[in-house]
């Protein structure tokens, strides 16, 4: 996965590019389905944990070679929980 991080509309100090890719890589990472219909620029969303654990939700776009992060922050507390308990269901 080549990892595009140009115009990205967050802080990179804040999240390393090493940490999107976990987050992304993760296995037990929750992917959402495009938010348009049509497919064309359609934006994903993920939820997954980095090696140091740290809990990222991700905007990306994809065509399967190149991901753009659009955007990406610490998950919110119902978005953890939602994780945590998709996880518990692949233990």
């Amino acid at each position: 996965m080549e990892l595009d991080l140009i115009d990205v509309h967050f802080d990179l100090k804040s999240t390393k590019p090493r940490e999107l890719e976990e987050a992304l890589e993760d296995p037990f990472g929750v992917r959402l389905l495009p938010d348009q219909e049509d497919g064309q620029d359609a934006r994903y969303y993920a939820l997954g944990r980095t090696v140091a654990d740290r809990y990222l939700f991700l905007c990306f776009w994809t065509d399967g070679k190149r991901t753009r992060v659009i955007t990406a922050r610490p998950m919110s507390e119902g978005e953890q929980r939602f994780y945590e308990r998709k996880y518990a269901e692949f233990k």
